[in-house]
C-alpha cells in the first residue's frame, strides 16, 4: 500500500515570512519606507542628486513641455513605439559627452546593468566580478549563466591572477568606477591595462562617476582616458548626476547594437518615460555649460570628509560625492540616522546586506548646491547623535 497523503487544505502558506521577519527585527536590520513631501523639512544628505539638478529651473521646465506633448508614458517597448525622438537626442548627446560612439537608454540604471552583463557574459566565458559590486551587476552575473569569480575589492593585482588562471575562452572584468558604499574610486587605468594583458573586456558602472569625476564630470570612464576604446563598456544612470530616472549603456557602436537586439531588459521593457528623458536631456545641457558643478560637488564632499574624520570619526576619503561613517552596529547605525533626521538632517543608513563587508554605516552624499551653512549643520546634527 502507498503511503496515504494529507489532504490539501486551507492553511498559512507564508507563515514562515513572521520568523524571517522576526530574526530581521532582532538583528536590527528591517527597513521601513520613508514618505517625504514635496518640500522635505530636513537638509538633505541622504539622496543622489549630486549637481542639484532636479529642481533646476531648465530641467522642470523641459519635464513639464514634454509631459504636455508626449503624454506620461512611452507607449511601449524601445522597439515598437516607445522610441521618441527625446530619447534619440538624449542617446546622441550622452554618447558625444562621454566620449563614445553610441549610447541606448534604458527604463533604470538597474536594468541597464542587467542588460549589459547579459549579454557580454554567456555561458562557459568568464566574469571577474569586484567583490563589493553593485546588486544589479550580480544579479546580471545569475542570469547571464557566464562562470564567475569575485576579486578582492580595488585590486588590479587579484584580477591579474584570476584573469591569468582563467580556462574559459572569453572573459569579461567588471567594476563600478565609485563605489557607492564607500565612495573610493577605482584606478580604472591599471585595470584596463590587466584586462588587455589576458585579452579581457572591461565593464565599467559609472552610475556615482558620470557628472561627478572629471574636468568636466565626463566621468571616471572618460577622466582615465578610456573613453571611445574598443573593449571598454560604460553603465550609468540618469537618477543621480542628472536628476531624473533611467539608465545607458555606452560604447562602441557594434556593442551598444548588440545590447539593443539581444538584452531581455531593453528588448521587453516599456521605454524610459518622454518627460524622465527630457529631464535627463536638460541636465546633461546644463551639466555642458556649467562645468563648476562638478567640482563644488567634489569640494563640499572632501570638507564633510575631513571635518569628520579630524572630529574622530571613521570617515571614508572623498573621492568623489559620497563620504561614509561606520557604525558601531546595525541597529545603533540605524538609530544614528534616525536621531539625525528627528534633527532636521537626512541622511542614508547602510546595513547588510546592502554592504558587501558586514559594516553598517551612515553615508553623506554631497550635492553642488548645498551651502556652506547648510555644511556645517550636517557636521554638528552627525556628531551630536554619533553613537562612538
Amino acid at each position: 500500500m502507498g503511503t496515504e497523503r494529507q489532504p490539501r487544505g486551507p492553511h498559512d502558506v507564508f507563515a514562515w515570512i513572521d520568523d524571517s521577519t522576526r530574526r530581521r527585527d532582532r538583528a536590527g536590520l528591517t527597513r521601513r519606507l520613508q514618505v517625504r513631501g514635496a518640500r522635505p523639512q530636513a537638509i538633505d544628505f541622504g539622496g543622489n542628486d549630486y549637481l542639484g539638478l532636479t529642481r533646476h529651473p531648465d530641467v522642470v521646465r523641459a519635464v513639464a513641455d514634454a509631459a504636455l506633448t508626449w503624454g506620461a508614458g512611452s507607449t511601449g517597448s524601445r522597439l515598437a513605439t516607445g522610441t521618441t525622438e527625446l530619447h534619440a537626442e538624449l542617446e546622441r548627446e550622452l554618447a558625444e559627452f562621454a566620449g563614445a560612439e553610441a549610447a541606448l537608454v534604458f527604463s533604470s540604471g538597474y536594468l541597464a546593468n542587467l542588460g549589459a552583463v547579459t549579454v557580454l557574459a554567456r555561458p562557459g566565458s568568464l566574469i571577474a566580478s569586484d567583490a563589493f559590486n553593485h546588486a544589479s551587476l550580480i544579479d546580471g552575473y545569475r542570469l547571464s549563466g557566464a562562470d564567475v569569480v569575485d576579486t578582492e575589492h580595488g585590486a588590479p593585482r587579484a584580477l591579474e591572477r584570476v584573469l591569468a588562471a582563467r580556462e574559459q575562452h572569453r572573459a569579461v572584468a567588471v567594476t563600478e568606477s565609485v563605489f557607492s558604499v564607500d565612495g573610493d574610486l577605482v584606478d580604472l587605468r591599471a585595470v584596463l591595462d590587466v584586462c588587455r594583458r589576458h585579452g579581457a573586456g572591461l565593464l565599467v558602472d559609472d552610475a556615482h562617476g558620470f557628472g561627478v569625476v572629471g574636468e568636466r564630470g565626463e566621468g571616471a570612464v572618460a577622466a582615465a582616458g578610456l573613453a571611445g576604446r574598443p573593449d571598454v563598456v560604460t553603465t550609468l544612470t540618469l537618477s543621480k548626476s542628472l536628476g531624473a530616472q533611467g539608465g545607458a549603456v555606452i560604447g562602441p557602436r557594434r556593442v551598444i547594437e548588440h545590447v539593443m537586439n539581444t538584452a531581455r531588459s531593453f528588448l521587453f521593457d516599456t521605454g524610459l518615460a518622454p518627460a524622465a528623458a527630457a529631464g535627463a536631456l536638460a541636465a546633461l545641457r546644463v551639466l555642458r555649460d556649467e562645468p563648476d558643478r562638478p567640482a563644488r560637488t567634489r569640494a563640499v564632499a572632501v570638507a564633510l570628509a575631513e571635518r569628520l574624520a579630524a572630529a574622530g570619526l571613521p570617515a571614508t576619503e572623498a573621492q568623489a560625492a559620497v563620504v561614509s561613517v561606520r557604525g558601531p552596529s546595525a541597529a545603533q547605525t540605524a538609530q544614528w540616522a534616525q536621531d539625525c533626521l528627528a534633527d532636521g538632517l537626512k541622511v542614508a543608513c547602510f546595513r547588510p546586506p546592502s554592504v558587501p563587508d558586514r559594516f553598517s554605516r551612515i553615508r553623506l552624499t554631497s550635492r553642488a548646491d548645498l551651502t556652506d551653512a547648510e555644511i556645517d549643520r550636517a557636521i554638528r546634527v552627525v556628531l551630536e547623535h554619533s553613537p562612538w
